[in-house]
């Protein structure tokens, strides 16, 4: 069980941070450590409670009395680790005679620093070893970084230009055909930007990059390719179903309601339908369909309407 990141502290800082994510059962076997209180009690002729931090109780022997104390106000003996209470351990020793009680709360409280001790060295060999793995995940995957590149875009989740550009080149080198190829680009970005700021612009980008991606099949290759451009890549497609994948696009963008944002599409589809011909060089096919319909939409009626209602027409 993992409580929460910590690559950015020093291990030093960390292992005075993540103590408190660690429950008393993380640390200890509790039955092994009830057997050893029991056993124990029993020679030393004392009862006892242990709770956790909290004062939950953990495990008593079967002559304790008088419930739990207050775990602020009447500690017992604190069981603790990187500078941390974890437990608490109580002890009553009925019928005996000073001595004989002196020496079994004693012994008692050693036995609390016996685990204090032995609950440091557990702790700290978690860490270390969580960290150490820690470390090794971070190494591999800047390592894949440096060789490969990071592979998504951050902003959207679909594949970066650079991977997508990658994949592209692979699909060419498959020999695959047909393969649709489809230039999608946001209408009026700019406008979001200019009214609404950076937040609501990115806002736009994320919310078409969703119904790119909800409405894509699992095959269909996604990359956010300019800043408000996605290209989309279908191998091996259908008639038609290029086609319809805008469409259910642009339909869910008209069905968008907000206050502020008016999401619009414009696309343009290209098919790749000989092994000699290379997406790349078809793509300017594709946006000058999309750049013919982008032009068609913003002056179709009520685009404006729709676009400047939240801005108050500004």
């Amino acid at each position: 069980m993992r409580s929460m990141e910590y690559h950015n502290l020093s291990f030093d800082k960390r292992i005075g941070e993540n103590i408190k994510n660690y429950s008393l059962q993380k640390l200890y076997d509790l039955e092994k450590m009830k057997t050893y209180l029991t056993r124990l009690s029993a020679f030393c002729g004392a009862e006892f409670l242990l709770t956790d931090r909290h004062g939950g109780i953990e495990a008593q022997s079967d002559g304790y009395q008088g419930g739990v104390p207050d775990v602020v106000q009447q500690p017992g003996n604190k069981i603790r680790v990187a500078d941390r209470t974890v437990a608490h351990l109580y002890v009553q020793v009925p019928g005996a005679d000073s001595r004989a009680k002196e020496q079994a709360e004693q012994l008692l409280a050693d036995t609390a620093e016996l685990f204090s001790a032995f609950g440091q060295e557990c702790y700290l060999h978690k860490e270390l070893d969580e960290y150490s793995n820690e470390l090794e995940r971070r190494l591999e995957k800047e390592k894949y970084r440096v060789t490969h590149g990071d592979e998504e875009d951050v902003l959207t989740g679909t594949l970066n230009k650079s991977y997508f550009e990658n994949r592209r080149q692979i699909i060419d080198r498959s020999e695959i055909v047909p393969v649709a190829e489809i230039c999608i680009n946001i209408n009026d970005w700019k406008y979001a930007y200019d009214h609404f700021g950076n937040e609501e612009s990115d806002r736009l980008i994320r919310v078409i990059a969703e119904m790119v991606k909800r409405n894509a099949k699992e095959e269909y290759v996604i990359g956010r390719t300019d800043g408000d451009v996605f290209t989309v890549l279908i191998p091996m497609a259908e008639p038609g179903e290029a086609k319809d994948y805008c469409e259910r696009i642009s339909k869910e963008c008209m069905e968008f309601e907000d206050g502020k944002l008016s999401p619009s599409v414009a696309y343009g589809i290209v098919t790749k339908d000989n092994v000699e011909q290379k997406l790349d060089e078809l793509y300017s096919d594709a946006e000058y369909e999309m750049f013919d319909l982008k032009y068609q939409i913003k002056n179709a009626p009520g685009y404006q309407e729709r676009l400047t209602r939240a801005s108050g027409g500004r």
